[in-house]
Parts: C-alpha cells; sequence; structure tokens
C-alpha cells in the first residue's frame, strides 16, 4: 500500500525558544538549522517563540536580534524552506515584510482560536508577497469544532493555504484530535491543507499526531528532542519512527533525526523537556504551555505552588497574551495563603 505523505515543520528553533528562555544564540541556531537540514525536513521555524516582534519586556528578551537571527537560518539550510511565526498584535507587516528580506519563505499568522478576523490583513499581505502562508488556530481544545471550522473558514478566505488546529495547552485526547481535524478538512477547499501542532503535557503528542494524519492532516509540526513550551512539543525523531511504523511518509531520515536531537539540542538545553508535575498540570488544567516558565518565577517569587496558579488560570480560561494575569493570579493566591495563617488554619 501507498504511504500517506506528510510535509513536517520542526519548532525547536520557535518554540523551543521558550525552554531555552529565549537565549539560543546564532551559534546555537545555525549548528540546529543545518542538522535540521541534513534531516530533510520540510519546513524549519525559525523565531522569538512568541513570534516576530517578540523580543519584550513582556513575552523575555531575545539573546539575539530578530535579523541576526534569521538570517542565520536561512543562511545555513541548503534544502529546508524556513519559515517565521507571527502573533497579531505583537508582529506587524512590516515584521513580516523584513522577514522576508532575511529569507524566510513561510509565514504562520496565529491568533486565538475564536480570533481568526484579526489576521485578513497579515494573511492577505503575505499572499501578496509570494510567501507560503498558514493559518493557526490557537488553544483550540477551548471551543467545539463548529467553531473551529468558521474561524479556520476565515482564514482560508483570506488566503491561508494550510490552517491548523493547535494544541496549544496539550489537553486534547486523540478523539478530539480526530473530530477537529476531520471536520476542518471536511469543510475546508480541497486545496486548502490541514496541519495539527501538538504539546505533549498529556503524554500523547505522538499518539495525537499520528490521529491528526489518519483524520486527514497533512502537514504536522515537531521539535528535535521535543524542545518547545510546557512538556515540550511533539518530539521529531520520535514522531518519524511511529510515522514509519503505521506507513506515514515524512520524507525524514530517522537516524539523522536521531542524532540531531541527541548531539546538536540536547547538550543546549537548560532543562530537560519532561512531563513533570506543572507541565502535566498545564493539559490537565488547559493552560497555554509557554506559560510553564512564567508560572515557575511566579510561583518561586511569591511563595506558591506553581500547580495552583495553572489551575486558577485554566479556570478563568486565560490564553496567551495575557501573561500578566500570572502575577495577578500568584499575588492572590499568597494573600489567601497569608489570610489564612493568620486565621489559624
Amino acid at each position: 500500500m501507498e504511504k500517506r505523505k506528510i510535509r513536517v515543520t520542526d519548532v525547536t528553533l520557535r518554540d523551543g525558544m521558550h525552554a531555552v528562555r529565549h537565549q539560543f544564540s546564532v551559534e546555537d541556531a545555525r549548528a540546529i538549522a543545518g542538522a535540521l537540514d541534513k534531516t530533510g525536513v520540510a519546513i524549519i521555524e525559525a523565531t522569538h517563540g512568541d513570534g516576530l516582534g517578540g523580543s519584550s519586556v513582556q513575552y523575555g528578551f531575545a539573546k539575539e536580534s530578530e535579523e541576526d537571527y534569521l538570517r542565520a537560518v536561512c543562511e545555513t539550510v541548503k534544502h529546508s524552506k524556513v519559515a517565521a511565526l507571527l502573533l497579531p498584535g505583537i508582529g506587524t507587516v512590516e515584521h513580516m515584510k523584513r522577514a522576508a528580506q532575511y529569507g524566510i519563505s513561510v509565514i504562520r499568522v496565529a491568533t486565538h482560536c475564536t480570533e481568526a478576523d484579526i489576521s485578513e490583513q497579515h494573511i492577505g499581505e503575505a499572499r501578496k508577497m509570494g510567501l507560503e502562508t498558514v493559518g493557526f488556530l490557537m488553544m483550540a481544545h477551548m471551543v467545539p469544532a463548529t467553531v473551529l471550522v468558521e474561524e479556520a473558514g476565515k482564514m482560508a478566505s483570506y488566503g491561508a493555504q494550510t490552517v491548523y488546529v493547535v494544541d496549544s495547552a496539550g489537553a486534547m485526547l486523540m478523539d478530539e484530535v480526530r473530530e477537529k481535524v476531520a471536520a476542518l478538512r471536511d469543510a475546508l477547499p480541497k486545496d486548502v491543507e490541514v496541519g495539527f501542532h501538538a504539546h505533549n503535557n498529556l503524554g500523547v503528542s505522538v499518539a495525537n499526531s499520528i490521529a491528526a494524519v489518519e483524520a486527514g492532516a497533512t502537514r504536522i509540526d515537531a521539535s528535535l528532542a521535543g524542545l518547545g513550551a510546557g512538556a515540550g512539543n511533539t518530539p521529531l525523531e520520535v514522531f518519524v519512527a511511529a510515522a514509519e511504523k503505521v506507513g506515514i511518509g515524512t520524507g525524514i531520515d530517522l537516524y539523522a533525526a536521531m542524532d540531531a536531537a541527541e548531539d546538536v539540542v540536547r547538550p543546549r538545553m537548560i532543562r530537560p523537556v519532561l512531563t513533570d508535575r506543572v507541565s502535566l498540570t498545564m493539559g490537565y488544567a488547559g493552560v497555554y504551555s509557554s506559560f510553564l516558565l512564567h508560572a515557575f518565577r511566579a510561583a518561586e517569587q511569591f511563595g506558591v505552588d506553581a500547580r495552583d496558579i495553572l489551575v486558577e488560570l485554566g479556570r478563568r480560561k486565560v490564553v496567551g497574551g495575557q501573561e500578566d494575569m500570572i502575577v495577578d493570579v500568584a499575588v492572590e493566591l499568597a494573600n489567601q495563603k497569608k489570610t489564612a495563617v493568620s486565621a489559624g488554619r
């Protein structure tokens, strides 16, 4: 039987930036991009973890300038395309134009799963520029498939050539992935691809990614050694191995991916990417995965449990862009703790 063929986008140099506090150097970027290029991966995404323009007080300053970082990756790769992420409200059309001058050929425009309308200008301009254009519907676990279909339809109407179901919180299980990916595949024009981006907070990112392909996705995101926010992304090398076993063609050399993960990325990790109690809580509570290090810092600063912060954020349905709420919640919990102690409880 002929293999189902998909294209994989590696996000080590974008989502992986969250896990290293955006501190990859130009030399790191060149080494990782070079190793990825040798694997045969279709697309390499490279930007600040929060996309173009993300280097800031709110989201964390990057070690290198956006220009130096993107030029390093674009100059290094010989075969893979280079992508950048753009979140409207953080990145602008001008950021996108400069990124194209630095050498990217793919732009991924990301919004909250109910706010696709704010992507119209960016997607339209990207198509005019000749960039391969992708729509990214984040926190897709928060809405039913009917809403996701409506929002995906907007992105497609603006000119997106692919629309992604994005499990930003790592909160989905396989049945939900199948339902939402299949719903998009059935509703969107046939020439618009469907993609899936997973986080591993519940330990099922590989299984979810396989389920997405079975439901009609032809674009999957992954990262070397799973480097990414929360408990990380779908590990590229693990996904490639699993995909081969079920007859999915990725075009990626498995041994090269293994070697790149083990020899190039793992030595550059600040901390192991694993499903620890805090990242597991993110998946359980349905909280944006890039909140992880912010929650750690706030918990330490105010003497509260990071898990309590995340559960409360999940209860309030806080989404990306509301990072300031992490400190607010930590302060409230700390005050509640003091009140309980003073009351003798």
